[in-house]
């Protein structure tokens, strides 16, 4: 059995925002708007502390099903926890980190560039998140207990290709050699053992989470979130809306996936499948499957023992040292500034403007030449060969449209080490990072990983050789050719802090921003949507089902539906798929968290601005045989602003001869099981 070195507790809430109007982040597509829901997004915490009687010192890992964190986020999170737990959970032991998906509602930022394309800044999808996160640290926290840590690493080949290949290509061979495939196949899985018995896992592995496309409407957490789904869901029966404490956590973070995609064939919504959601499922569960053989692998228990450090930078006024900018002078950051590159988009993940390429822009490359770096040396020596479109800097100073803050972070977990980054880092950029933390630290390079997308946003982190190509990621690193050698500069004296048992200065914290920032519409109602129409009729089945259905076929009713941005339900759902007990009654066996289920939002009446439809589906899993039902559950507010809930039900119908049960066999497992404890990447 595992010595019980550690206190640990496990958390899990959901974090679903706006289903129905707000434009999703991350694509920066302004059509992209949420009609529905296909999985619900959720947060999943996790308290880490020394048992030692009196100890101060505890972590706390949040790890979100969002597009991102931001600065905003991050600080009413600290601010509602503090009102909890006083000085327990911090800005430097607490690492707040986004699984990425790119089809979940935005609005949650207060950095203009974010809302542009939700229709302003949203209350409620902003209260739904912090509620959630903030849900899950107090389930942690409650569920604190002794527990052991085991460490085991894998690979995984078959879930993510190199989507900037010419400007990977360009690093130096001894960093092209550490990954021979243009990936970064390593897999970690952090084990919780409570009396000898497995309770949860952290998964670390690198891919975007963008198997679904700017096509999709509906909510999704993309294939990270079905990772987590299915190992908790379908492998231990965890029912998300119980109030009971779950018996199993699986939560799937980020680390440098800046230039990984998904989509093995290198097209959006291609590979392996040409179905976006076939995509998102199997490399969910490829994920899945390799955390699930290593968890179940012996590995290295951790030592006992967490620290951590923190301090903030601004990253546009950065002097960077000869011994880390690799010319063997020193060179300053620059101010934030967009490159055409990073308006191009990534091609194989999603384009975004037209007009604008990855590499050459003819326009853009001649007027950044010629004007704005033969009038700046210091422009130049920061930002070029960037085709420099606007200076986020500037606009900053009328209104905060991007951060230049960045919270650099290290957690110490026994003998893992987290570097917490604000950014999409490059694999050979994460590589650096590691490579520096472990020479400082005195750290295994294997022990040390990159939980980019952590507590903040300031885009693409890439090496300065991948820079000069000025792919989407070279484009979308704000701060200019140095950024890389300044961040690293700074986590190495965090590791040497660390290591030294030495505090660290805090740096400069970022301003308090107003959450009502507002571009091309206006910010998200804070008050219920009126629905219309006679109230007998809300819940009304417009379209009933057949009668019979066999298993793996689909199940769809259409009802009269009040605005589901009525009441988000959080923690709750908009419908139910119902089985008749066999002593009377029924028993809900399906919600819209689950991936058999999808709820489509229509609007109808003004202009949408008032009752629409919801359509409820329901794909038949295998096996399954009985009498169903579909139940719509919403809420009405009526014109004198009272609030009353609304259901619909189905009429009855058959599920008949059922197909073989399936399996979780199409998950490939891993080609390499477990690494040794003493190799070195």
């Amino acid at each position: 059995m595992v010595e019980e070195n550690f206190l640990v507790g496990r958390g899990v809430a959901d974090v679903t925002g706006e289903p129905a109007g707000v434009g999703m982040l991350g694509y920066g597509r302004a059509d992209q708007r949420t009609e529905g829901i296909h999985t619900r997004l959720r947060a999943r915490a996790f308290v880490i502390a020394e048992p030692a009687p009196g100890a101060a010192r505890r972590v706390l890992l949040v790890i979100a099903e969002l597009p991102l964190i931001f600065e905003s986020l991050r600080r009413a999170v600290l601010d509602r926890l503090a009102t909890q737990y006083g000085d327990t959970y911090t800005e430097a032991n607490m690492m707040l980190t986004a699984t990425h998906t790119h089809c979940g509602p935005g609005g949650y930022s207060h950095h203009l560039l974010y809302n542009t394309t939700t229709g302003g800044f949203r209350p409620a999808t902003f209260a739904a998140i912090v509620d959630g996160i903030c849900e899950a640290v107090e389930r942690a926290h409650a569920d604190v207990a002794p527990a052991g840590l085991v460490l085991t690493q894998g690979e995984l080949h078959d879930a993510s290709a190199n989507r900037s290949r010419p400007a990977f290509e360009r690093n130096p061979a001894a960093d092209r050699g550490h990954f021979p495939d243009g990936i970064d196949p390593l897999v970690t899985v952090l084990r919780i053992e409570r009396a000898g018995q497995p309770v949860g896992a952290i998964t670390w592995f690198a891919v975007h989470n963008t198997s679904m496309t700017n096509r999709n409407r509906l909510i999704s957490s993309d294939n990270k979130g079905y990772a987590a789904y299915h190992w908790e869901r379908h492998t231990h029966g965890q029912d998300y809306r119980s109030p009971e404490p779950p018996g199993w956590v699986a939560a799937f973070a980020q680390t440098n996936a800046g230039d990984l995609s998904p989509n093995l064939n290198l097209r959006p919504g291609s590979g392996p499948t040409d179905d976006e959601f076939e995509n998102t499922r199997l490399i969910g569960l490829r994920q899945y499957a390799c955390a699930e053989a290593l968890c179940s692998a012996d590995g290295e228990p951790l030592p006992g023992g967490v620290d951590h450090r923190l301090t903030t930078v601004r990253l546009s006024e950065v002097t960077v040292r000869p011994e880390f900018t690799g010319d063997g002078r020193a060179h300053r950051t620059g101010g934030p500034a967009v490159g055409a590159a990073a308006l191009a988009g990534s091609e194989e993940d999603g384009p975004a403007f037209p007009g604008f390429h990855e590499g050459r822009n003819r326009f853009w490359d001649a007027l950044s030449t010629r004007v704005f770096y033969r009038l700046s040396a210091r422009l130049r020596d920061a930002q070029a060969p960037k085709a420099l479109v606007f200076s986020a800097r500037r606009l900053n100073r009328v209104r905060p449209v991007v951060a230049e803050h960045a919270p650099l972070q290290l957690l110490r977990i026994g003998s893992l080490y987290l570097v917490g980054v604000p950014a999409e880092v490059s694999i050979v950029a994460g590589l650096r990072l590691r490579r520096a933390v472990a020479a400082a630290a005195g750290a295994e390079l294997d022990r040390v990983l990159v939980a980019g997308y952590s507590n903040g946003y300031l885009h693409y982190l890439t090496t300065p050789e991948e820079y000069d190509s000025q792919q989407y990621e070279g484009g979308s690193t704000l701060f200019g050719r140095w950024e890389l050698p300044a961040v690293t500069q700074m986590v190495t004296e965090l590791a040497g802090a660390l290591a030294g048992g030495r505090p660290i200065p805090a740096g400069e914290s970022p301003p308090r921003l107003a959450g009502l920032a507002r571009f091309g519409g206006r910010p998200g109602r804070t008050a219920a949507i009126r629905t219309e129409g006679p109230d007998a009729r809300r819940g009304e089945v417009l379209r009933q089902p057949r009668s019979r259905y066999r298993a793996g076929e689909r199940v769809s009713a259409v009802f009269l539906a009040a605005h589901p941005n009525n009441d988000l339900r959080r923690g709750d759902s908009y419908l139910e798929v119902q089985c008749a007990e066999p002593g009377g009654g029924w028993r809900a066996v399906a919600d819209d968290g689950d991936w058999c289920t999808r709820f489509h939002w229509a609007p109808g009446g003004k202009r949408g601005r008032w009752s629409g439809t919801a359509t409820i589906t329901w794909d038949i899993p295998d096996g399954t045989q009985g009498h169903f039902r579909l139940r719509y559950l919403g809420d009405a507010v009526d014109p004198d602003g009272s609030r009353r809930a609304v259901s619909g039900t189905t009429a009855e119908f058959q599920v008949t001869d059922p197909a073989p049960a399936s399996s979780v066999t199409s998950a490939r497992r891993p080609r390499t099981v477990r690494r040794s404890g003493s190799s070195a990447r």
